[in-house]
Parts: C-alpha cells; sequence; structure tokens
C-alpha cells in the first residue's frame, strides 16, 4: 500500500469512527442535558483514534465486517476517552490541556468530568453487549476482553502504579510492567477485538497478533515518552513535559533520548517480525506500526 494510499485509508477510517462515536453516544439534547453534553465534548472533535485505526486494521485480517468494527472501534475509544478524562482530574495528573482544547474538568466542572468518565466507561460495555455481532458465545468473549483490559489488571492498575511510582527509580522490567498495563492492554485489546469480529483465528495466528499487539502497546507509550520530552504543547494538543517536571517514571529519564528512540526502533521491527505469517493481509497493521514509530504529535 502506498504512503498516500495508507493515509487516505487513515483519513477514512477517523472520519467513520467519528460519525460511528456521534452516533453511538447518547444526544447532547437528551437529558441530563449537561451530562451527556459533556460525553460528547470529552470523546468527538480531536485524537488521533489509533485504537480504532488497529481494531479496523486487524478486523482486515479476518474479513470482519465493517458494521461490527464500528462497534468495537467505539466501545474501545469510549474507554480510552473515559480514562483521559480521568487522567486530567486535579486528583490525578491535573492537566488543563487535551486534544488542542480545556480539559472536561476545566471546561465543565470537577463532578461532571467524574459523571462522564463513569458513563463512557459503562456507555462502552452497553455497546458491546447490545449490538449483534455475531457468535454470542465469542462477543462474551469479547466483552470479558474489554473489561479485564479496561480494569486492575489492566489500564486502571497501571494508572495506579504510575501513581504510586512518582518520584521512584524504576527498573526497565518494572517500567515496561506498568505500561503492559496502563496503555498497553487497551491497544492490545483493539487489535483482538477487531481481529475477533471476523472469521476464527487459529491458535498460531492469534498468538502472532497478540505479539504484534503487545510490541505495539509498548511502543506507542515510548514514543509518547520521547514526544512528551522533544514537542511542544502546541503540537501534542496537551501539557509538554508534564511527566518529567511531576518526576514520573518515563522511558527517556530512565534510558536518555537517543537509547529510547534506537529501543523504539527495536520494538518496531519486533512488532512488524510478528506480522510475518499474514503476509500481505497485514499491510494496514504494518503501516500503523510505523505510523505509531515515526509519529510527530
Amino acid at each position: 500500500m502506498s504512503a498516500t494510499a495508507f493515509t487516505d485509508w487513515m483519513a477514512g477510517t477517523q472520519a467513520r469512527t467519528e460519525a460511528a462515536l456521534a452516533r453511538f453516544l447518547p444526544p447532547a439534547d437528551s437529558l441530563p442535558h449537561r451530562l451527556h453534553d459533556a460525553m460528547r465534548y470529552a470523546t468527538l472533535g480531536g485524537g488521533k483514534r489509533v485504537r480504532p485505526l488497529l481494531a479496523f486494521a486487524a478486523g482486515e485480517l479476518t474479513d470482519a465486517a465493517p458494521d461490527h468494527l464500528d462497534v468495537v472501534a467505539c466501545a474501545v475509544e469510549m474507554i480510552h476517552a473515559y480514562s483521559l478524562v480521568h487522567d486530567d482530574l486535579p486528583c490525578m495528573d491535573d492537566d488543563v490541556l487535551r486534544r488542542g482544547r480545556p480539559t472536561c474538568h476545566v471546561e465543565y466542572d470537577e463532578p461532571t468530568a467524574l459523571l462522564v468518565g463513569d458513563s463512557l466507561q459503562t456507555q462502552a460495555f452497553e455497546l458491546l453487549a447490545a449490538q449483534p455481532l455475531g457468535d454470542a458465545r465469542q462477543q462474551l468473549e469479547m466483552i470479558a476482553l474489554l473489561a479485564h483490559a479496561s480494569g486492575s489488571r489492566g489500564m486502571a492498575g497501571g494508572q495506579a502504579i504510575d501513581l504510586a511510582s512518582v518520584g521512584t527509580a524504576l527498573s526497565q522490567p518494572e517500567l515496561e510492567l506498568m505500561h503492559a498495563l496502563k496503555t498497553g492492554a487497551l491497544i492490545r485489546a483493539a487489535v483482538m477485538l477487531g481481529a475477533l469480529c471476523g472469521r476464527p483465528l487459529s491458535a498460531d495466528e492469534r498468538n502472532a497478533l497478540d505479539r504484534f499487539a503487545k510490541r505495539a502497546g509498548l511502543l506507542f507509550q515510548v514514543v509518547d515518552d520521547i514526544l512528551d520530552c522533544t514537542a511542544s504543547t502546541a503540537t501534542l494538543g496537551k501539557t509538554a513535559g508534564k511527566d518529567e517536571a511531576a518526576d514520573k517514571p518515563t522511558y527517556v529519564a530512565l534510558l536518555g533520548l537517543d537509547v529510547a528512540r534506537i529501543y523504539a526502533e527495536e520494538l518496531r521491527t519486533e512488532a512488524l517480525s510478528a506480522l510475518s505469517m499474514f503476509g500481505e493481509r497485514a499491510s494496514r497493521l504494518i503501516q500503523l506500526a510505523d505510523f505509531i514509530c515515526h509519529r510527530q504529535f
């Protein structure tokens, strides 16, 4: 796939996800108005939509129906949006800027932002449970997969380790465990959910895709730490350098900037190697790994 074709596919998938999110979220004019308006504010109108992109790309491997991919992509993105709303709260990262706009608690208020996160989380599971996605047993597996990725043994657990590690020097294995939970679990869920929307995977295919997803999730975080250190607030759309200022453990702090960049390239190579068995069917996942590695925002 050419770079132009990939860019067009990415833009089309992002627009499709935006339209699906707007359709699946409660209307702003329905009660309670302020909460529903805030849910839409926090979810729509911005973001790279990396997780939906991964879901759609993985769905190509199994010939998944696009309308089924809409559902899983939006469910994962709702969980991601909820996590950002809660991460930005004063009791967590205390940030005022997200995607180039005031964070949810700044635009509305802290109680509303708390309820937005709660509501987006439950909306994700309502969506995943209520929409027909084929085999009932497989759909139940998908719900369990997203729940595991979101909870104390996934994203929330990684955030807890992150908060407990402020001012602490973590080893590389400890840092990787934290981010395998905090960032990687939801990225892995996006990949696996997208693939599960289509034909059944063989054990070898599933293991290979899982290896790719785990390396891609870690790659995303390493690059995020690099960008947090090198990019501007205007470029990122959020407060740059905040983790360093808060004395949080990062790959740049642990390895240094140059070695962190080398490590990112190693992770990209490992992620692509995991896809070798899929051949040309994995072209979009390959280009997404390249995008994650070399992105500038």
